[in-house]
């Protein structure tokens, strides 16, 4: 069980989260550490593996990715590693998880636009290890597209 985080550690992965290039002065001087104390918490908590890495994030719209659809996957219960590993290796699966309910996966994809999705359920998604059965939506409008980690810390 990880050892549950104090206020400095939760402030720095907060202002971390909002912005991953702050550095380690600023990042300090905002949870009131100086740089070098600052800098081995962060270390610590890369360590502990609470931080995984540090990345770019991206607009899709402007880079011509506009359909966001959410596939529910249903599979042949003696395939669900190879199906797993397949998703988890497809570059249009942003998102992968088991459910519980009527399918057994959940999707999010990402495409350019419906032809690319028709051609994606079609000929990849549909041929994946195990698939029996797959139900589409359709995202019309992004209401929230992603809120920080750290807002659903208590």
């Amino acid at each position: 069980m990880q050892q549950p985080l104090d206020k400095i550690d939760r402030d720095i992965v907060r202002l971390l989260e909002d912005d991953a290039r702050i550095s380690f002065a600023e990042l300090g001087q905002q949870v009131g550490l100086s740089k070098t104390p600052c800098w081995q918490r962060v270390r610590e908590l890369e360590r502990r593996g609470l931080i995984r890495g540090y990345r770019a994030e991206l607009d899709a719209e402007s880079l011509g990715l506009r359909v966001h659809a959410f596939v529910h996957v249903t599979i042949n219960a003696a395939r669900h590693a190879e199906f797993e590993s397949a998703a988890a290796g497809h570059p249009a699966v942003l998102q992968c998880f088991t459910t519980a309910g009527q399918a057994d996966y959940l999707m999010h994809v990402l495409v350019g636009e419906v032809a690319q999705l028709d051609q994606l359920l079609r000929m990849e998604i549909r041929r994946m290890p195990g698939v029996q059965k797959l139900e589409t939506t359709v995202c019309m409008k992004t209401i929230k597209a992603r809120a920080p980690l750290t807002g659903c810390l208590r």
